[in-house]
């Protein structure tokens, strides 16, 4: 009689199928890399993903990780073969990494598919690297867990914490302002990237791998060991061993990825002060794993969490301090009367009980539920006829004197009218004004790129002018921070609103009952919309193409439609 293991085993279609000229195949190719007999015989089947390039510096040290996983994956049993996807460098990628998530997510899918693979090990790192690669999986659904690859080193600056990324935001004032010279930005760039890893601000990628750990996708503490700590080594070769034992156990990603399990990440993303982009992924994992999860619902849930971390760009420190503090389950922790307790985890045990026990070690950078630095920190979602489907704005980052505001529009049409034009001398622009970019949501840029937090014209730089309302159907980064409005849909090149604004239209900001509404009539915006032309493609071939074509605007996730939901694992044809 065949073991029940055995039978659960989708490797065994592959290894040992009733057609012998099949398993001969696949068997017989697989020996010239030296694997011995017993590979092929019942021993779970692990695929390794790594998103590893040179291209994506934040994910240049996974090539190591994938070896400890492996070590794992044979410790327990297994039997461990790496493979690439398309990995996305955001430093890089032009016009934006954002454009490739979908493509990436695809690669993903398809590779783990068609593999015969019995559980999957998403080696992870750089922003996009994270949703993409848990999308891809979600659409397959085998047991899975994640490595994030965890954070750089702390930047030191002239003795003081320079954050990756966030510094970046504030180098125009300094040139301009402070004095700032070419030695000093070059003492500064390689300050603020001295180790392996992702930003070790909270940035995206930062806020990734807390969503990760937060939805249950990785061992407990996973998200902010540094990369170049041995404990993230050690965390590799766990999570090798573990996801073996999930595929015995049959814990799929949707046995994990519950309704509860996406709450409970909504909540903590606002107590460490995450990123927007996180709603921008959450809900493309939401649409593929089969979760209904509309955009209101991240302000419901989140918007009245208290923040808990005091982490770059909405505090002062940095993703090391936090480690050294104790990290994600210190939070998890703190928020459990706010969570879902019972939400399984890839280690097969409840959020709530895997971090029961996490002590804080140092107050200064997380806060207790009592004593928060700040009452009320999640992502806000705004609505009005300026952003039919929605718009969002994190508080944390920005000017509390801004949050109600009345101004008049200084509109940019693309981005390249906002780079020639922002610092002109003549631009009619005060520090009461609203700066509006047009062109940048997922089929305007295309691919809905960082640029939501638009440089400050430099005469107002020179006033001493910090912050201004900005709004886009754009993104910003993670690490950026100000008031600024984004994800605005519908987006301005599909027709939406925002792309009949003019110079010196009044808009009408209020967070505090979110409100963004542009104060034209009826009758005017029938007029604007009547004499609208739609923009030229950007491509009319190849991939870019398609991307325009099928993408979702953000409201929805930015996904392609085709793509929500999953397919599962079942191949329905051999290859032979």
């Amino acid at each position: 009689m065949k073991k029940e293991s055995e039978k659960e085993l989708r490797s065994k279609d592959w290894f040992d199928p009733s057609d012998a000229k099949s398993g001969f195949v696949h068997r017989s190719w697989l020996r010239n890399q030296g694997c011995p007999d017993d590979y092929f015989r019942g021993r779970p089947v692990i695929g390794i993903c790594n998103t590893w390039s040179e291209l994506t510096p934040c994910n240049g040290h996974l090539r190591e990780f994938a070896e400890f996983v492996k070590k794992g994956v044979l410790e327990a049993g297994g039997v461990p073969f790496e493979f690439p996807v398309t990995s996305m460098g955001e430093t890089l990628m032009r016009p934006t990494a954002m454009l490739f998530r979908n493509l990436a997510s695809m690669d993903t899918e398809e590779c783990i598919r068609a593999n015969p693979l019995d559980g999957v090990v998403l080696l992870t790192g750089c922003d996009k690297t994270t949703p993409s690669t848990v999308m891809g999986a979600c659409s397959v659904d085998l047991p899975t867990i994640v490595v994030p690859g965890g954070p750089m080193l702390n930047g030191k600056y002239k003795g003081e914490r320079i954050g990756s990324g966030t510094f970046i935001w504030k180098l125009k004032d300094k040139i301009k302002n402070e004095g700032f010279t070419h030695e000093d930005q070059i003492e500064a760039e390689i300050c603020s990237s001295r180790s392996a890893g992702h930003c070790m601000t909270m940035g995206t990628a930062s806020t990734m791998a807390c969503m990760v750990e937060s939805l249950g996708l990785t061992l407990p503490g996973a998200a902010a060991i540094p990369a170049v700590d041995s404990r993230k080594k050690a965390l590799a070769q766990l999570s090798g061993r573990r996801i073996v034992e999930m595929v015995k156990e049959d814990l799929k990603l949707s046995k994990i990825l519950t309704r509860e399990a996406f709450e409970n990440a909504i909540k903590l993303n606002a107590a460490v002060g995450g990123s927007t982009n996180f709603i921008i992924h959450l809900q493309a994992i939401a649409g593929r794993i089969g979760v209904d999860l509309n955009l209101k619902e991240f302000d419901t849930l989140g918007s009245k969490i208290p923040l808990l971390v005091n982490l770059m760009p909405s505090g002062e420190f940095l993703m090391e301090d936090f480690f050294d503090a104790g990290g994600l389950p210190v939070v998890i922790n703190e928020m459990k009367n706010h969570l879902h307790n019972d939400a399984i985890t890839a280690n097969g045990k409840p959020i709530g009980e895997n971090n029961k026990k996490a002590e804080c070690y140092n107050p200064e950078v997380i806060a207790s539920i009592d004593k928060p630095f700040l009452e009320e920190a999640g992502i806000a979602v705004l609505y009005g006829n300026l952003c039919e489907n929605g718009a969002v704005i994190k508080p944390s980052a920005a000017s509390t004197e801004l949050m109600t505001h009345r101004g008049k529009a200084v509109v940019f049409e693309n981005i390249e009218e906002f780079n020639n034009t922002v610092d002109d001398p003549d631009l009619d622009v005060d520090e009461n004004s609203i700066l509006v970019l047009k062109g940048v949501g997922p089929v305007g840029y295309p691919g809905m790129a960082e640029v939501g937090n638009m440089e400050l014209p430099e005469k107002l730089l020179k006033k001493g002018i910090k912050d201004m309302v900005r709004i886009s159907d754009g993104r910003m980064s993670g690490t950026a921070f100000g008031t600024v409005i984004l994800h605005v849909s519908p987006e301005s090149s599909i027709g939406g609103l925002l792309g009949l604004v003019k110079s010196g239209d009044s808009i009408v900001l209020d967070v505090p009952n979110r409100k963004l509404h542009l104060e034209i009539d009826d009758v005017e915006i029938e007029k604007r919309k009547a004499a609208w032309t739609p923009p030229i493609p950007h491509s009319d071939r190849g991939y870019t193409s398609l991307y325009t074509k099928v993408v979702q605007q953000a409201h929805l996730g930015a996904d392609f439609d085709f793509l929500v939901g999953k397919s599962g694992d079942k191949v329905k044809r051999d290859a032979h």
